[in-house]
């Protein structure tokens, strides 16, 4: 297997990226191999101050770089030998099973939207996010930012979707499908959460449970929570924010330690024909590492093949 990475992307890059690269291939079988996209100049002295050796990786080098700031569509478009523009063209030539990066969340949505596209008859992808659960497990949480606005033949499919991912990256048998609202009946909610629930009930190929509400995401009712994209990514943030001020005040918990996105690392694009996964900007080298990691895991799961197959039928 050959999991690229984007070194250049990341507001702590090449530098994390390069030390994450390094714990990542500590921890992973031998047979896979970790493609360095990026400036060698930057990550030889990088490695060497680490002492890793530069034969544990390949190379692909590029000086181009998408910064955070710029337009992800004409971007993408203007620097094809990008270290994103390179990972892409990759992963489409069937060079890379898996590609990651911390660097410019719009270029990696359009590279995955229309370089390696989307999985036929998928309307929409979708990113997740992993919950945990006061039983120490986790939940799948779609989608949390790439559509805002969405009708309920979406959601049906987000639903399938995450229920996929929880069965074969997560190993969970017959996963509990939710609909995030504000009331557990079934005619709670507006018009997109009362559609969707007739959807999702009346369909045979998830195990869907019934509405979820807000206060009760983190007590193990159910292992794929299903939303549109601005609540989800409200829900995900406001996770975050209760994590940070905890960590301001000096309040420590196990439970809540795992909110930290160090441990997950990035959340992967679902829907689209390839293993891609998308990292925190400001993610350091444990971030990177277990972005990295989770990269590995999903295209190992295959994923992407199960996707197909399931729309494909």
């Amino acid at each position: 297997m050959r999991i690229g990475i984007d070194l250049m992307g990341g507001d702590f890059a090449p530098r994390a990226t390069a030390l994450g690269s390094v714990l990542a291939k500590n921890d992973l079988p031998a047979d896979v191999q970790l493609v360095l996209i990026g400036d060698q100049d930057q990550i030889l002295p990088i490695l060497a101050e680490s002492g890793a050796s530069p034969s544990d990786f390949d190379f692909i080098h590029t000086s181009e770089v998408i910064e955070m700031g710029e337009h992800p569509a004409k971007a993408f478009s203007k620097k094809p030998e990008s270290s994103i523009g390179l990972g892409f063209k990759l992963l489409k030539e069937g060079k890379l099973d898996g590609f990651a990066s911390a660097g410019n969340t719009g270029a990696m949505l359009v590279g995955s939207m229309f370089t390696v596209n989307v999985v036929p008859g998928i309307l929409r992808p979708a990113i997740c996010a992993t919950i945990p659960q006061l039983d120490g497990g986790v939940a799948v949480l779609l989608d949390v930012g790439i559509n805002a606005d969405c009708k309920p033949e979406v959601l049906l499919q987000y639903a399938i979707i995450g229920s996929i991912y929880a069965e074969k990256v997560l190993h969970i048998d017959q996963p509990r499908v939710s609909l995030l609202n504000i009331g557990s009946e079934e005619e709670k909610g507006n018009i997109l959460a009362k559609t969707s629930h007739e959807a999702m009930k009346n369909n045979s190929s998830i195990h869907f449970i019934g509405n979820i509400e807000g206060n009760e995401l983190l007590n193990s009712k159910a292992d794929v929570i299903v939303c549109d994209g601005f609540t989800g990514n409200v829900v995900l943030k406001q996770a975050e924010g209760f994590y940070a001020t905890m960590r301001k005040r000096g309040i420590q918990d196990s439970f809540f330690d795992r909110f930290n996105f160090e441990n997950y690392g990035g959340t992967p694009i679902l829907g689209v024909n390839a293993t891609v996964v998308i990292g925190h900007g400001i993610s350091n080298e444990i971030a990177i590492k277990n972005m990295i990691l989770q990269t590995y895991e999903v295209a190992r799961a295959q994923f992407v093949k199960r996707i197909n197959e399931t729309f494909q039928s």
